[in-house]
């Protein structure tokens, strides 16, 4: 079976180890990239604990190169102009873009993956007239957001794209955070706020975002890039504590952008199909974007080659891979929906309520808290209950880290165990 994956992120490289590990090394992988080796847009990604489970169930050879390369957030906060709120329980992982590229891409490598950087594959989506996908078996489009094959078959997936009201741009900053943190200031024009969270390399990621009239009452829609920066850096000082902030990788005239949601109503066509933010994308306040990426190269690897003595074949492989994560996508994305919207409505919400209500407000914006978390959240904002909770919760990490086989029993902290 010769598998061509059009595009080199998570979703693309994933794919292809997997497909080189569950076929025992029959199947034929290509992975085209059109960028030279090393390029990444954006700074850091988010895992969560779901998606390392995935990856040592997986691949426990290369898995843990990836949560070596990862850092640990162990807490997070809400800043309300100058004043803390706690969100206790809560913790992930970070890493930095570029650097999970060049573990996967290594990985690939390792298990015998065609990896062809600087390729450009049907740049118009034509995939017959390119000679390296017109003899594939399948053609996986994991070609990003602006995928031009799931453009050039638009009406046989049923893409659908919305946007977003407010404007954000991704930043870097020096700072290197420790606790995910979410600021908010209020300006003359209105509230503007930031997500932050660090990578193992101490470069941060920060995620500026405002609503459309604060974004035109700063100016910030014709203010050039730099001077953009620096007004962001005073507005943010009290939280930045003096430090700068990065452009993001060929940042040009206008950085600023608009959340597209993406939906397609079938994530196959014939032997071509969908991957990654290709085929779906979620609001980057969830940060759950290259964890689906993964979890659909998992879920296409499996159908493809269930391991089970026979493979099905590949057009009944890609229907179950389709039916499979097109049905668990769906709440996904109205879950990420949900919370986009919250972000949009940010500024009443603020004038309306106390910042630990506010916080609040922000962690059940998905609306999967109960009462008794909000009885907690209220607690942890008192420096000794804080800490009960943030034992409790290291020790879940930990017992999650040994039950995955990161670390042997013998390596935990026994404190953290009986914890």
């Amino acid at each position: 079976m010769k598998i061509v994956c059009v595009g080199g992120g998570p979703a693309g490289l994933y794919l292809g180890i997997l497909a080189r590990l569950r076929s025992r090394g029959r199947a034929e992988v290509v992975v085209a990239e059109r960028n030279a080796p090393g390029t990444a847009s954006g700074f850091a990604v988010t895992l969560g604990e779901d998606i390392l489970d995935e990856l040592y169930r997986t691949d426990p050879e290369g898995a843990p190169a990836i949560r070596a390369a990862a850092h640990v957030w162990d807490s997070q906060v809400v800043e309300v102009a100058g004043r803390t709120v706690h969100l206790g329980g809560r913790y992930g992982y970070s890493i930095g873009r570029a650097r999970l590229l060049e573990v996967l891409a290594r990985r690939a490598q390792q298990v015998g993956v065609d990896l062809r950087f600087e390729t450009a594959v049907a740049p118009d989506g034509d995939l017959t007239a390119d000679p390296l996908t017109a003899d594939a078996d399948v053609v996986v489009g994991a070609d990003g957001v602006n995928s031009a094959i799931r453009a050039h078959r638009a009406e046989a997936f049923g893409a659908r794209v919305s946007h977003g009201e407010n404007r954000y741009v991704w930043f870097g900053t020096s700072k290197p955070f420790r606790p995910f943190t979410f600021a908010f200031e209020r300006t003359d024009a209105g509230w503007i706020w930031f997500h932050a969270y660090p990578a193992a390399d101490c470069l941060s990621t920060c995620i500026v975002e405002c609503t459309p009239e604060t974004w035109t009452g700063l100016g910030l829609d014709t203010m050039a890039p730099d001077d953009a920066m620096r007004m962001l850096e005073k507005i943010f000082a009290r939280t930045l504590g003096g430090h700068s902030l990065i452009a993001p990788p060929g940042m040009g005239s206008s950085p600023w952008l608009q959340f597209r949601e993406v939906r397609t109503m079938s994530w196959r066509d014939g032997n071509v199909v969908l991957a990654g933010d290709a085929a779906h994308t979620t609001h980057f306040a969830i940060g759950s974007g290259t964890v689906l990426a993964v979890a659909d190269s998992i879920a296409l690897a499996e159908e493809l080659f269930p391991g089970d003595g026979h493979e099905p074949g590949v057009l009944p492989a890609l229907a179950a891979y389709d039916a499979r994560r097109r049905a668990r996508m769906l709440p996904i994305q109205d879950m990420a929906r949900r919370s986009m919207e919250w972000f949009e409505t940010v500024p009443r919400r603020l004038d309306a309520a106390d910042p630990v209500d506010f916080a609040w407000s922000l962690l059940d914006r998905r609306g999967d808290q109960g009462r008794l978390h909000r009885r907690l959240h209220d607690v942890t904002q008192v420096d000794p209950v804080r800490e009960v909770r943030r034992r409790l919760t290291t020790a879940r990490r930990v017992r999650r880290a040994v039950g995955r086989g990161e670390i042997a029993p013998a390596q935990a902290p026994g404190e953290l165990l009986q914890g």
